[in-house]
């Protein structure tokens, strides 16, 4: 008889209620001494750590495939490095809101019993790596080929930035939200990020500091913008059973979802809303919770314009009444719903793809160990990744107690 047949035979069924028990973070904001699977590994060895999970135990796997186009940290590719032996592994690929989605995956493969204990990875050495290519030449300008969809766009000098500063200039025409508005959330997350020690940007700003800042793509300034680094996180999940005799508090997953409107930004049906707006009611509806129960949140902060859409259509408040809601500080320290407090993709660590950080910025707020920053009385935490234009939305809303 083996030992799930043994267990189940002399206790009955186990607590297959998915919790997460480990993180860990790699080096960041820049670790020239690393490469994307170095963090990758790095992250992994510290999120065991945390837990006391041995890595035989390890039967299921998730990484973001391909992420970045660097098929080198393809799940498969990195189970084989990192010497996973699993039953389960996932490459879902959704950019920057991959991880809310690994969340949902993995908590239905614990519940369904595919596998036990889930690891999920990401590393990326962007920083350094395009500080390596500037010194070898490996930069040009023109000559390449735009593929796909994108080749519709590229003639007319659409960038990454431009994407977000047409939905930014459309919820300006219709709902009057203000630069100065958008500059509150930066100044916010930046307050977060002073207390940081590890942050790339730590000087605190104001509103004028924002808004006076070199214009990127109108009406999106310099400080509007997410940092550029290295960086790589963990996390581990298991049953709330597996969980009673680990090191740390496990964290429970009470719901998650993810949707998509679009991918490519000409293709996005409405530019003063996101897939939020389906993704969030669901997760709500399954963790039988309202935005009233969240206590604070950690949103994909890629720029200022997307933390207010989702905002908005997550479900913290109304369509168009962002501006306001950030204006009136709910989102700074002390207030009803801090964001961010580990600083944020604006100010403390954007290596390409920032999901997993805001998972693993949840978790520690919920176990109560994020120092400085600890938000008081935190009992429920929601994580909102935004992939490509505000094209894929993953909500993963985690809790320190199981209702």
């Amino acid at each position: 008889m083996d030992s799930r047949k043994w267990r189940l035979f002399y206790f009955g069924p186990m607590d297959r209620t998915p919790v997460i028990v480990g993180v860990g973070l790699s080096e960041y904001p820049k670790a020239p001494d690393l490469d994307a699977v170095q963090h990758h590994s790095l992250a992994m060895q510290r999120a065991l750590a945390d837990c006391g999970i041995p890595k035989r135990e390890i039967d299921g796997y998730i990484c973001a495939g391909g992420s970045g186009g660097m098929m080198v940290d393809d799940a498969v590719t990195m189970s084989e490095y990192l010497r996973i032996d699993h039953r389960y592994v996932d490459s879902t690929m959704t950019g920057g809101s991959s991880f809310e989605f690994h969340v949902q995956h993995g908590a239905a493969a614990i519940r369904d019993g595919a596998c036990d204990t889930i690891l999920v990875t990401y590393g990326s050495d962007q920083l350094s790596r395009m500080g390596r290519m500037l010194g070898t030449g490996g930069f040009q300008r023109g000559g390449s080929r735009v593929a796909g969809p994108m080749q519709y766009e590229a003639p007319y000098g659409n960038s990454l930035v431009g994407a977000y500063a047409m939905a930014a200039r459309r919820h300006m025409h219709e709902f009057g939200t203000t630069s100065e508005q958008l500059a509150e959330i930066a100044v916010g997350v930046r307050e977060f990020a002073t207390l940081n020690p590890k942050a790339i940007y730590r000087d605190p700003i104001t509103v004028d500091d924002v808004v006076n800042s070199r214009m990127i793509a109108d009406p999106l300034h310099k400080l509007d913008c997410c940092a550029i680094t290295d960086g790589g996180g963990a996390f581990i999940m298991t049953t709330a059973e597996r969980a009673r005799d680990l090191a740390q508090p496990p964290v429970y997953v009470l719901g998650a979802a993810g949707a998509q409107t679009h991918w490519n930004i000409s293709q996005m049906p409405d530019y003063t809303t996101t897939a939020g707006a389906k993704a969030g009611p669901e997760a709500f509806a399954r963790a039988g919770l309202t935005p009233d129960d969240v206590d604070m949140i950690m949103f994909y902060d890629s720029f200022t314009i997307t933390v207010l859409l989702l905002l908005e259509s997550v479900g913290f408040c109304k369509r168009g009444e962002g501006g306001p809601f950030v204006a009136e500080g709910h989102l700074k320290r002390g207030g009803k719903l801090p964001l961010n407090t580990d600083g944020g993709g604006l100010s403390s660590c954007h290596p390409g793809m920032r999901g997993i950080f805001l998972i693993i910025e949840a978790v520690r707020q919920l176990r109560g160990q994020a120092g400085e920053v600890q938000v008081p009385d935190c009992n429920v935490a929601l994580a909102a990744g935004s992939g490509g234009w505000l094209s894929a939305i993953g909500v993963a809303i985690l809790g320190k107690e199981h209702p």
